[in-house]
């Protein structure tokens, strides 16, 4: 029997063609709107039911196998851009200043569509997938709105996976573990308003440049000496801004400062919390000056369950071969709101090499990168995995 990824790779050039031209048309959080017709059309056109509108943007297909009954697989794919200028020059780049798709979504949706195409056509499995293509990963929370409006309910995946690609890995490696992957995301702003005045007269003043400098040194503490030395927690203070910018010779009345916490496990987000809270006031206080804390909570952390992680580990041994899927690498302090669909059915998130980020003219680089471009090549090895998941975890009986 020919293998999903040999038959995607024989309609390669078709999907090649619709990931660049997503790439030439990114567009923003829960404004996916070309993205989403697009999507949709491809779905009909295949003969898939195909459902709109959840989470503004949301696209939904569903697709039985050989029997419609009993057990359901949903595999998801993001299909928002980032608020970024594309720096490349090749054909397909971004035709929108200031947006681009810079994490590798294009692709991701694109992998789905093969997937979908794949299993329309073969419907080699007993039971239903759900292709599940969000909008709103980079920051807008999609995933979790989709999963308020209904999305398991609506459509009862009983498990469900995703698919990141990933620049640290050759194309044809991929990376799968059970427990946490990605961390929570959370953002602080705090501002220590003090009393401004003439910088040499400093005695007649309250300066909240010096207390910043000391909240920030003190928030380096929660790391080194509250939480424990083998589990996880970053706390990085991003930017300050002083009220009075330009003079030399004046200290401000009050300084701004915005940052991160990331973190895996709950009780260390609920210390990482406390501690920032009590050291930004007490350390104020000390200094004289007033703390404003708000501490917003993002992406919670992103856990793969156990067994759908070690599943999807050998599934991908079964494609790639065994030498090929890393189970013991080490979790990223980046975050994914995936996690939401994670929290609320078991499933893995999978890291799919794809050979150094591509990276356009400037050669290989990360995510988030202005120089940054899929690689077309792992297309059919992404939706042939897709695939071969639903063809494993629904065989035919």
């Amino acid at each position: 029997m020919t293998s999903p990824i040999e038959r995607i790779r024989r309609f390669h050039p078709e999907l090649t063609a619709i990931r660049r031209d997503l790439h030439a048309h990114p567009e923003l959080s829960f404004t996916e709107e070309r993205t989403s017709q697009l999507v949709a059309q491809y779905l009909r056109k295949l003969g898939i039911e195909t459902h709109v509108g959840l989470a503004k943007t949301g696209v939904v297909g569903v697709i039985p196998g050989k029997t419609r009954g009993g057990k359901g697989i949903g595999l998801r794919a993001d299909m928002d851009c980032l608020p970024m200028h594309e720096q490349n020059s090749f054909p397909h780049k971004s035709r929108h200043e200031g947006r681009m798709h810079a994490c590798g979504h294009d692709g991701h949706t694109t992998m789905l569509l093969g997937t979908a195409r794949y299993l329309a056509e073969t419907r080699n499995f007993d039971g239903t997938a759900y292709v599940i293509f969000q909008p709103a990963e980079e920051g807008g929370g999609g995933g979790q709105v989709m999963v308020q409006e209904g999305l398991f309910e609506r459509f009862p995946a009983d498990e469900v996976y995703a698919v990141h690609n990933w620049p640290g890995l050759p194309a044809g490696q991929m990376a799968v573990r059970a427990g946490p992957v990605m961390a929570a995301t959370d953002e602080v702003q705090i501002t220590l308003r003090g009393r401004g005045g003439h910088a040499a007269m400093p005695h007649l003043v309250t300066d909240p440049v010096v207390a910043a400098a000391q909240v920030i040194t003190a928030l380096q503490t929660i790391a080194s000496r509250n939480v424990s030395p083998v589990d996880a927690v970053v706390v990085s203070i991003c930017s300050m801004q002083t009220s009075q910018l330009g003079a030399f010779n004046v200290v401000p009345d009050h300084v701004k400062m915005v940052g991160t916490v990331r973190s895996f496990r709950p009780e260390t987000r609920d210390l990482a919390e406390k501690r920032l809270r009590e050291i930004v006031t007490n350390v104020g206080a000390a200094l004289g000056v007033s703390a404003e804390v708000t501490y917003s909570r993002g992406y919670p952390a992103t856990i793969n369950s156990a067994r759908e992680a070690q599943f999807a580990a050998r599934v991908g041994e079964r494609l790639f071969g065994k030498g090929n899927v890393m189970t013991e690498h080490e979790p990223t302090m980046g975050g994914e709101d995936f996690s939401y669909m994670l929290q609320a059915r078991p499933g893995a998130y999978v890291f799919l090499g794809q050979g150094g980020g591509a990276g356009g003219e400037a050669g290989p680089c990360f995510l988030h990168n202005p120089n940054y471009d899929f690689n077309d090549e792992v297309i059919p090895l992404g939706a042939g995995y897709l695939a071969s998941l639903v063809e494993e975890a629904l065989p035919v009986k």
